[in-house]
């Protein structure tokens, strides 16, 4: 037994630990849960939990369906909202096949070994999400328009905010849970709030979104509200994003880092930004996976729907910060077109791996943007070479069909469940009437 599992064995008997939620998630992101009991975990660490692989969305076919669960005992932490009364934890856990092997479609996995390729070169992948999302009055009721919890903007500060309570509560418990918060504010829309998570690898960054999305919901809830982390929930409003800033790391040293170079940008950071260019269309399917994420990227605002870079250039897809002078570990490159409710796991996979395959290609990168993308016309973006992201689901299924780079990240039952079931997403939305349509031709037609 490793140190890590004896600790977690000693916590649960001293901190009189009754119940343990073993968490992973399916291919689309959505998270699982199975409890089990305190005396179950030590056979649980050696053998793992069997479950039913067919029952879960993108897993195994019925001739294939067992399953385990392992936990890791790295990610053993109190929920801090079930305080009262018996304790509870969780941990994440690895998927594996009965022989011991890791599961093809556990998406957690898919960003393991991704990260291993990088590894193998020398870098470690740290990321640094800022989470958008709205609060509602209510929850979600059918045809029925949402009801934001206040009408503030960008950085407003409120007497008696409902939003400024629910952050300060949420944050509390995120930290409790060991998450470490940088900034938190109210955002554009009316009932919008933003919360940063600090730098943190990839993996940990994944289970610590996974976790943020669940504190968030439970302290709305507790709180007689709603939280959503839907991409576009008001046409009139900005959507919600998960702007991420990405550095790869050689050692200590930041491998984006060149002092004197421009920007301060190294050429191995210049390569990583003209990979994620280049195979930028063919990942939004994975970054931006629902059929409303592009009702986001449409809307402008702070979703780009342009494939470019540029340094401080908020209409940019990817965005150069500046540069903070005698730090250089800083140096980073921020992805403004993920939005909140991807899968993590996987949405770090494939931009991780579209960065790489630039690194090692050699890509060039191409020429910055330096006007106001969304200002210029459609001829003046041609001119300058800048392409757009998919503009709708279906598009964005076309061309990640066709994508090497997509079909080797993700795997081969990941790849093709992944796009089956945005087909069947995609198939079902174009065949809904809408209120818009109901709206703007049941008065005239």
């Amino acid at each position: 037994m490793s140190k890590q599992e004896d600790f977690v064995l000693r916590a649960l008997e001293e901190r009189d630990v009754r119940f343990v939620r073993l968490w992973f998630t399916d291919v689309l992101g959505y998270l699982k849960s199975v409890a089990v009991a305190p005396a179950e975990l030590e056979g649980a660490f050696a053998e793992g939990i069997g479950f039913d692989g067919s029952a879960i969305e993108g897993f195994a076919r019925v001739t294939e369906s067992d399953m385990l669960a392992l936990p890791d005992p790295t990610t053993f932490q109190l929920l801090p909202w079930r305080d009262q009364g018996p304790k509870t934890a969780r941990m994440f856990c690895d998927i594996v096949m009965p022989d011991g092997s890791p599961s093809y479609a556990d998406p957690r996995h898919v960003l393991k070994r991704t990260l291993s390729r990088a590894a193998e070169k020398g870098f470690t992948f740290y990321t640094h999400p800022e989470i958008e999302f709205y609060l509602f009055k209510d929850s979600p009721t059918p045809d029925v328009p949402p009801v934001p919890v206040d009408s503030s903007g960008y950085f407003d500060h409120t007497a008696q905010s409902m939003g400024a309570d629910f952050r300060r509560e949420a944050i509390t418990m995120l930290e409790a849970m060991g998450i470490s918060v940088e900034f938190s504010h109210h955002e554009n829309g009316p009932g919008q709030q933003e919360i940063d998570l600090r730098y943190a690898d990839a993996l940990s960054t994944a289970d610590n979104i996974m976790t943020f999305r669940t504190v968030i919901r439970e302290v709305a809830l507790g709180q007689g509200i709603w939280a959503s982390f839907m991409p576009k929930p008001f046409t009139e409003y900005p959507g919600s994003g998960m702007h991420t800033h990405l550095s790869l790391f050689e050692g200590d040293a930041n491998a984006f880092y060149e002092s004197g170079a421009e920007y301060q940008l190294s050429k191995t950071g210049r390569q990583f930004i003209a990979g994620l260019l280049r195979h930028a269309a063919e990942i939004t399917v994975v970054t931006n996976q629902w059929v409303n994420s592009y009702k986001r990227i449409l809307g402008g605002s702070e979703a780009p729907p342009y494939i470019c870079w540029g340094h401080n250039n908020r209409s940019a897809m990817v965005r150069v910060p500046m540069y903070k002078p005698l730090k250089g570990q800083s140096t980073r490159i921020e992805v403004r077109s993920i939005d909140s409710a991807c899968n993590p796991y996987l949405a770090y996979a494939v931009v991780l791996a579209a960065g790489m395959k630039g690194v090692e290609e050699g890509y060039e990168l191409p020429r910055e943007a330096e006007d106001n993308v969304w200002s210029l016309t459609d001829r003046e973006r041609r001119n300058l070479g800048i392409d757009s992201l998919p503009t709708s689901l279906d598009k964005a299924i076309d061309i990640a069909e066709d994508s090497e780079l997509l079909a080797e990240t993700l795997g081969e039952h990941v790849f093709d469940f992944f796009l089956r079931n945005k087909r069947q997403e995609w198939s079902d939305y174009r065949g809904q009437v809408s209120a818009f349509e109901r709206n703007r031709m049941l008065p005239v037609l």
